[in-house]
């Protein structure tokens, strides 16, 4: 199933559940309506549709969708990955350090939320995890940066989401809003 929809370009990427999407948009088609001989012409058409390379999709968690530019970030829960959707494609971020970290706590999260902090240029995502009905929630809330292609530190913060806006990055906690 589709779990979220991104513009990137002219075209229409979709996240779903075992697999990424693009979907040409915008283009011109021209068809006879209905089997009425008028013909009618429409830039309002999604057409072809591909898939990205790689076996990765957004799960059940179109939360941790987050963007910059050209680049999407998001989580394959089902695989225990964090993934990039960049020109060159998808490519595991996990693996770079935290391959084992994200396979064994993405397994027991309850909600993983992605947003980009555009003045640090970093990906920040917060795992909700219960390990066990009766036992405490862990939580924890990461950074990736590609200018040093890994994660760089565990935050402090703890988000239920996050964007930026105007050089200046606000997340939300329990209907609050912090800089």
């Amino acid at each position: 199933s589709i779990q979220a929809l991104k513009t990137r370009d002219d075209n229409v990427v979709a996240f779903c559940e075992d697999r990424i999407l693009k979907v040409q948009a915008n283009k011109e088609a021209v068809f006879m309506a209905d089997n009425d001989p008028n013909i009618v012409a429409t830039d309002r058409v999604l057409g072809h549709v591909s898939t990205f390379k790689g076996e990765y999709g957004i799960s059940k968690n179109p939360e941790s969708l987050a963007w910059d530019q050209y680049r999407l970030y998001f989580t394959d829960k089902n695989r225990g990955a964090i993934c990039r959707l960049s020109r060159d494609g998808i490519t595991p971020i996990s693996d770079a350090g935290m391959r084992d970290f994200f396979n064994d706590h993405l397994a027991n999260a309850q909600s993983i939320v992605g947003s980009y902090d555009g003045k640090k240029n970093e990906y920040n995502i917060t795992i909700h995890e219960i390990t066990h009905p009766n036992s405490k929630k862990n939580v924890y809330t990461l950074g990736y940066k590609e200018n040093v292609k890994g994660w760089t530190s565990f935050k402090s913060f703890i988000k239920e989401s996050g964007l930026s806006m105007s050089n200046e990055y606000y997340t939300f906690k329990n209907g609050d809003m912090y800089l």
